[in-house]
């Protein structure tokens, strides 16, 4: 059966959302053409308005809806303990599990050279002022427990090994291959409480 041009439009949008394939996105598509028409209307306008009303902070790259996030501009945050994160999704992961209360540094971006991509290395600089301007004492780097994520950690510690800072990284209690943003908060807890410092390369 060949179905209408717009609605397999839809269903090829759709299918762009991580982890929906082509069944799922079509379920999904005729689970919105048989409901109510303004819930529908509601949920064009929130995605159309998405970018206008949400960003990033400009102090550590976190979601905002200003200039500043909500940890940002909290002064009852702890500024020496900042914890470093891949994505703002790990930074949501981390808040709400709320077994951290420092503040945190969105790199946006991990180092993967199989798929092109690499930290942005106006991140790591600001990471840099951002520390020294806090005089953070310790960085925890909550990189994802895979090859990128190692990959990632070790470029970022790279980075600070001329600022006199502890950098240590989350440990036990994150599964090999796993994903921070998908962790539990007993999880989380374990991997914080259990976290390493990391060794200095020598020059």
């Amino acid at each position: 059966m060949n179905l209408p041009d717009s609605f397999e439009e839809l269903m090829a949008l759709l299918g762009k959302f991580p982890g929906i394939g082509e069944k799922t996105a079509r379920r999904m598509a005729f689970f919105l053409l048989g409901s109510d028409p303004a819930w529908v209307n509601a949920l064009s306008a929130s995605i159309a308005n998405l970018h206008e009303r949400v960003g990033a902070c400009r102090e550590c790259g976190g979601i905002a809806t200003g200039d500043l996030c909500r940890v940002c501009s909290d002064p009852s945050r702890d500024k020496s303990r900042m914890c470093v994160v891949e994505t703002q999704e790990d930074c949501v992961a981390m808040e709400q599990s709320g077994v951290f209360g420092g503040v945190y540094h969105v790199l946006g971006g991990r180092c993967s050279p199989l798929e092109d991509e690499e930290v942005p290395a106006e991140s790591l600089e600001r990471l840099r002022r951002r520390i020294e301007a806090y005089g953070s004492g310790e960085v925890i780097l909550a990189m994802n427990p895979r090859i990128e994520g190692d990959m990632t950690a070790y470029m970022v510690q790279d980075s600070l090994k001329d600022i006199p800072v502890k950098v240590s990284r989350l440990s036990y209690g994150l599964p090999v291959g796993g994903s921070i943003g998908y962790a539990d908060r007993v999880t989380l807890h374990i991997a914080l409480e259990s976290r390493r410092e990391m060794e200095r390369e020598e020059d």
